[in-house]
């Protein structure tokens, strides 16, 4: 047995090897004490391996979801090595091989994922030259067989893994890892398997087709690369070919509106700055019935589409389903099964009998979802209700294979239905008789015998036995052959029980084997129907996001946005989605980023809602890109490239930055970016250092983006300076948030006003947080104090006045000894008798004596 683990686990060095024994899966040596670390099992040892003992640690066979889902969690990948041989016929070691290898990227148990996330699996390619350098990508989300391509440049990587959000990173072996992939787990496979031309050869096999023009993938010849090492990896893992992979689709930064990894993060798309998954805008938006739902509103948000017709289509999709009877289709689709997944494990029998079971429930709905679809007056939902129309072959199929509910585990039979199969029905039939045959057995025996408490009974271990309690053991026949001693009683067993017996048990296994070869070709069958179960689920999918979305407009009373060509954004009444949903009153504010007033100075108090109006503007604008309505009276959106944001204070002690090398290294970032269709926050730029450098970083990069980014700019500074800024520059004003003081206080009135806040309110902001009253006291006397004096100061520079021109340094007096050295520097000694070396000697020297008094 040694011999084959070691065999097996020599074609398997890099993973954890399950290897199953019985009711367990047994790890040995290194495998065996890296587990018990990391699940915290009992290690043992048995036997000897090259004068070593053998460390074992098993898990329980029907446990292993649960252990495989924590290695997983923590970056491990393991082969799950199964017995595939019958151990009754074996000689030796019973027939075992690796039937799958479950990976961060290539989870598909239910168990094993998170519902209302993809799982994606990224390869990327280094670069084949330095001369413009390009990056190969290619990713699958195996649970539902969606294949991607792109390519970008190193600079653009982050932004990538950003929106991917990969949950393992396959890179080759000899190349060194870039920071990028730094915090991921990244398994590093063979350089030769990142090969262009194999890549393209199995995207062809692959897709079934000659060329991959038709799909604008071609010329992509990195992400070929990326895709050869990617299909390799995924095939390998599963142990055969990827069957329900069979669209491809190339992505291009282009194509959305860019949303860096700081955006996402400055704007809680999907967790709060502390980590939390709530409250957040996917959290505020999901009220999706179905998990596919909510994965791809989850997709939505983090892709927003730049061409404006895919959101009008929602937007109209949106209204149509307002108008209707929206909660009946909501209803109809509470509960649904996860389509999706049961159809790629179905395509990599993979699938249990309760999932197939749950499928056929799904698609016993189908046609009832598609006539509410018909329902709507609108040509997307009318699109998405005929792909529920189904062929009726695979749900007929299922209603007469499968049982009501089915067992479990195909191990323990009862999943295919009664009267699907003559011969397991007929098998069943003998296990059936046992109860009959055993009653009537068991009155025969205490007639015969006159052990009024004598019993016939079975149970898995020991097979079937009659049971005598040991005050009648006297009276036992001689026919009884003793099979078990127990505390109690005996049990026995005789020619006539054994006969039937192995009859009985004979049936019960024939009729397992005859359910697994049902049930292997009950899956063959419904290969064919994964295609249209995939195209259904996306189908579904999409009905209940834009059901969920509309759902979220009528409770909020939100509106459908204007998509213009014309250059902008014009909120009337805009509203913070995420905040509005946790207080009871929220005070609404208009933003006008039109070509005329593009960029906006705002300052007001800490605690006014600088922050909360920047963030409601960039989430109002990303709302209405994705299709949703949004909150406000009214909104115009116009053309928009990307969403750029500086906001929070952090530093990176990994990395070896302070916090304000974090904040400039991410505003350059943006100046490098942005154009005149993004959408910038800036907020309190340049305060993590002294306040005339951060006063003229934060003039500087203001002005930059105004004049040579020209981006639709949202300013927010305590840097009064800065309100100096619009009277500087055309096509810029100021705004602030109001207060007004009370009471040796400060209200917040939250309201978005026009021209610039007149102070600060730094110290009763203070006063609120609980500062002590004695050092509020102090801190007020400071600041009339500094106030004063910088009344009576003369008038303050012009920060945006242009620049003096720089005036030349003056020289500097020549270093002393310089003569001497110059004369030094032109004698020709070739030239010179010793006597005039020698009094230019003593030349030399009195020169330098007297350099020296000097």
């Amino acid at each position: 047995m040694m011999q084959q683990y070691l065999r097996i686990k020599a074609e398997h060095p890099d993973v954890l090897l399950f290897y199953r024994m019985g009711d367990f899966y047994e790890l040995f040596f290194a495998d065996a004490e890296k587990a018990a670390a990391l699940l915290d099992l009992t290690l043992t040892r048995r036997g000897q391996s090259a004068g070593q003992p053998i460390v074992m640690a098993g898990v329980p066979a029907q446990a292993l979801d649960t252990y495989l889902a924590r290695l997983v969690r923590r970056g491990e990948s393991v082969a799950i090595c199964e017995q595939v041989g019958d151990p009754a016929l074996a000689k030796g070691p019973v027939q075992r091989r690796v039937e799958r290898i479950v990976t961060p990227g290539t989870r598909l148990d239910d168990g094993l994922l998170d519902e209302r996330a993809d799982c994606a699996l990224l390869a990327v390619a280094p670069a084949a030259t330095r001369r413009a350098p390009r990056l190969g990508l290619a990713w699958l989300v195996l649970s539902n067989g969606a294949l991607r391509l792109a390519e970008c440049t190193p600079d653009e990587l982050d932004t990538w893994l950003a929106r991917i959000q990969p949950a393992e990173v396959l890179w080759p072996q000899d190349q060194p890892c870039p920071l990028e992939l730094n915090e991921l787990t990244v398994s590093q496979r063979a350089p030769w398997q990142f090969d262009a031309a194999a890549g393209r050869a199995k995207l062809c096999a692959q897709l079934g087709v000659a060329t991959l023009a038709a799909f604008d993938a071609e010329n992509l010849t990195r992400a070929h690369a990326a895709a050869a090492a990617l299909l390799s990896y995924a095939e390998q893992t599963q142990g055969r070919g990827l069957s329900h992979v069979v669209e491809l689709q190339v992505e291009r930064g282009a194509d959305c509106v860019l949303l860096d990894a700081h955006a996402r993060r400055n704007l809680e798309l999907f967790v709060t700055l502390r980590g939390e998954p709530e409250p957040t805008l996917l959290s505020v938006l999901d009220s999706c019935r179905t998990a596919a739902g909510s994965r791809l509103l989850r997709q939505w948000l983090g892709a927003p589409p730049r061409r404006h017709d895919v959101a009008r289509a929602r937007h109209g999709a949106i209204a149509s389903l307002c108008a209707g009877d929206l909660f009946e289709l909501r209803e109809q689709l509470r509960g649904l099964p996860d389509l999706e997944r049961i159809a790629a494990r179905v395509a990599l029998r993979q699938a249990r009998p309760r999932e197939l079971a749950a499928a056929r429930d799904a698609l016993r709905r189908m046609p009832g979802i598609a006539t509410a679809c018909a329902g709507f007056d609108h040509a997307l939902l009318a699109e998405l209700g005929a792909a529920l129309e189904l062929p009726t072959d695979a749900p007929r199929l299922l209603e007469r294979a499968l049982a009501d509910p089915p067992a479990l585990a195909l191990r323990d039979g009862g999943v295919i239905a009664a009267g699907f199969d003559d011969e397991l029905d007929e098998l069943r039939a003998i296990g059936a008789d046992c109860s009959s045959f055993l009653l009537e057995m068991e009155a025969r025996e205490r007639a015969r015998t006159g052990i009024a408490n004598l019993r016939v009974l079975y149970n898995k271990v020991h097979g079937f036995a009659i049971e005598v309690t040991h005050g009648q053991a006297d009276k036992v026949p001689p026919d009884y052959r003793r099979r078990q001693t127990l505390k109690g009683s005996e049990r026995y067993i005789t020619p006539e029980l054994k006969a039937f017996e192995d009859k009985a048990l004979s049936a019960q296994e024939r009729a397992l084997a005859r359910e697994r070869l049902l049930y292997a070709q009950l899956l063959d069958t419904l290969h064919d129907s994964v295609a249209p179960w995939l195209r259904a689920a996306r189908a579904l999918a999409q009905l209940d996001v834009l059901a969920a979305l509309a759902e979220r407009a009528q409770t909020w009373n939100w509106v459908c946005p204007e998509l213009s060509p014309a250059p902008g954004i014009e909120i009337r009444g805009g509203r913070h989605p995420v905040v509005q949903a946790q207080v009871d009153r929220f005070v609404p504010n208009d933003c006008l980023l039109l070509p005329a007033s593009r960029t906006q100075i705002i300052t007001g108090p800490n605690m006014g809602g600088k922050s909360t109006f920047m963030r409601q503007v960039a989430l109002i604008a990303l709302l209405a890109s994705i299709g949703s309505f949004v909150p406000a009276s009214s909104a115009r959106i116009g053309p928009l490239d990307a969403i750029h944001t500086r906001i929070g204070a952090a530093d990176d002690v990994a990395g070896g930055r302070s916090t304000f090398m974090v904040e400039m290294t991410e505003a350059a970032a943006i100046l490098r970016q942005a154009t005149p269709a993004s959408l910038v926050l800036m907020d309190e730029i340049g305060r993590g250092t002294s306040t005339l450098d951060g006063l003229a970083l934060a003039a500087a990069i203001a002005a930059h983006l105004h004049e040579r980014c020209r981006a639709q700019t949202l300013f927010a500074t305590h840097y009064f300076e800065l309100t100096e800024f619009p009277a500087h520059h055309a096509d810029a004003l100021n705004l602030h948030v109001g207060a007004v003081e009370h009471d040796d206080g400060v209200v917040f009135l939250h309201e978005v006003q026009p021209g610039p806040a007149s102070r600060s309110y730094g110290v009763q902001v203070a006063r609120l947080a609980g500062m002590p009253g004695a050092v509020i006291r102090d801190a007020q006397r400071r600041l009339e104090a500094l106030q004063l004096a910088q009344q009576q100061q003369r008038t303050q520079f012009d920060l945006f006045e242009a620049a003096p021109a720089a005036t030349p340094a003056p020289q500097a007096p020549p270093a002393p000894g310089h003569d001497l050295l110059q004369r030094l520097a032109a004698i020709d000694c070739d030239a010179l008798n010793p006597r005039a070396a020698l009094q230019l000697l003593y030349d030399l020297q009195r020169e330098a004596d007297d350099a020296l008094r000097d």
